[in-house]
């Protein structure tokens, strides 16, 4: 069981930055693929960026390729999602998700275990 607690949400003006954290339990966190989630009301949860459990493998969705980084401390059991030049399209709750497959799933439903959300909003 894998426990994960999103933190670092809040409201910034477009343009802004804000840098997310996921911090997960456990002993084996280099064993799994950490992902960034985003939903918007009333749209399909989408994964946003994704990062092996080593850390050299990454995915990013093309909404966000060059203004989102994502990165891992596996000493610290904690994923990050540095956001910068931020939309307001950017606006949701961003979830951490995890799975144990070595490649990195694409679809939520990969996904076996799940934070509670932080929620970004982003001010034209």
């Amino acid at each position: 069981q894998v426990h994960l607690v999103e933190s670092g949400g809040g409201l910034v003006q477009a343009g802004g930055s804000l840098r997310l954290s996921c911090a997960a339990s456990g002993r084996t966190f280099s064993s799994y693929v950490m992902g960034w989630f985003r939903q918007a009301p009333g749209k399909e949860r989408e994964l946003v960026a994704a990062i092996s459990g080593s850390g050299g493998s990454t995915f990013y969705a093309e909404s966000v390729k060059g203004r989102f980084t994502i990165s891992r401390d596996n000493a610290k059991n904690t994923v990050y999602l540095q956001m910068n030049s931020l939309k307001p399209e950017d606006t949701a709750l961003y979830y951490c998700g995890s799975h144990r497959n070595t490649l990195i799933a694409i679809t939520a439903k990969g996904y076996e275990y799940w934070g509670q959300g932080t929620q970004v909003t982003v001010s034209s």
